[in-house]
């Protein structure tokens, strides 16, 4: 277990683990998950690197505001992630997101380019499929009541193998119920809700890529079932970044954390190919927004 602390920002208070030393790197999870999935990746990472795991407003263990206070989706998640960045001093980052977190790293860069030194997107749901049950967040009433109420442990399960492990020969054991139990508080299935009905529309991040500088990595799990190789391969030629393809399901940090790793040190310790100049580094702390604490 990885010491953790929490970061107050403007939207919420953010829970996250911290170890390494070197160049910062943060890792930003999937929808319905957690800085878990990263921790079989993280103590090899942090051999190399200053390894930093949030966990996003509304799930893990961070705040879970309410929707009228919080505007859950992958601009807040960026700017949550982005104050994460200035309340630690961090500078320049290299970033890597894994299914909704890759769209929540590609808004930040896409947002504040000066931040983000090199990214890493990890089976991303660019140009992608949602899954029935994520579409059906989005149906008026029915959305509501099914994930605040009536999606109990047996449909979660289902739902975050088929999405965050889709593809995968096993999710690892105890993944699901730990997972459950952070999804299970009304808080909880209410930031869920809402994040599912803002991240559905995959056409704000396409319109974005244009916007990216930053030297990028596309991740892709072979057997992923949710998106293809193809569309890896697609957005890895928008962004003229490299790619990736690994024997895994949809979450190669969790699934083949070794062959994750080696492909994310070697990319990040690689020259930059940079596709611009961003602006000088302008990310400082606000002692009124972001205050870092140990748990």
């Amino acid at each position: 277990m990885l010491p953790s602390k929490d970061v107050t920002t403007r939207g919420a208070r953010i829970r996250f683990v911290e170890a390494g030393a070197g160049l910062p790197l943060v890792l930003v999870h999937d929808v319905l998950a957690s800085h878990e999935i990263w921790e079989r990746a993280v103590h090899a990472l942090a051999t190399s690197f200053r390894v930093i795991a949030p966990d996003l407003p509304g799930f893990g263990a961070s705040e879970k505001p309410d929707p009228l206070r919080y505007a859950y989706g992958y601009d807040a998640f960026a700017e949550s992630v982005f104050d994460l960045v200035a309340a630690l001093g961090l500078g320049r980052v290299d970033v890597c997101g894994h299914g909704m977190g890759a769209g929540v790293a590609l808004t930040l860069a896409a947002k504040h380019p000066s931040v983000v030194r090199k990214l890493v997107l990890v089976d991303a749901l660019v140009h992608g499929v949602e899954p029935p049950l994520a579409r059906a967040a989005r149906v008026p009433v029915v959305g509501g009541l099914l994930w605040r109420q009536i999606v109990g442990r047996a449909l979660f399960g289902s739902f975050v193998a088929g999405s965050t492990y889709s593809g995968a020969k096993a999710v690892p054991p105890g993944r699901l119920d730990a997972l459950y139990t952070s999804f299970s508080s009304p808080a909880a299935r209410q930031a869920a809700h809402a994040t599912l009905v803002a991240v559905g529309d995959g056409r704000p991040l396409a319109a974005r890529l244009s916007r990216l500088v930053a030297d990028t990595l596309v991740v892709w799990g072979r057997d992923d079932e949710l998106a293809s190789v193809d569309q890896g391969r697609r957005l890895a030629r928008e962004l003229r970044g490299r790619f990736e393809v690994l024997e895994c399901g949809r979450c190669p940090p969790d699934e083949v954390p070794d062959l994750f790793v080696s492909a994310l040190t070697a990319f990040l310790e690689s020259p930059p190919a940079s596709r611009g100049t961003p602006a000088p580094p302008s990310v400082k702390p606000s002692l009124s927004r972001a205050r870092v604490g140990d748990v």
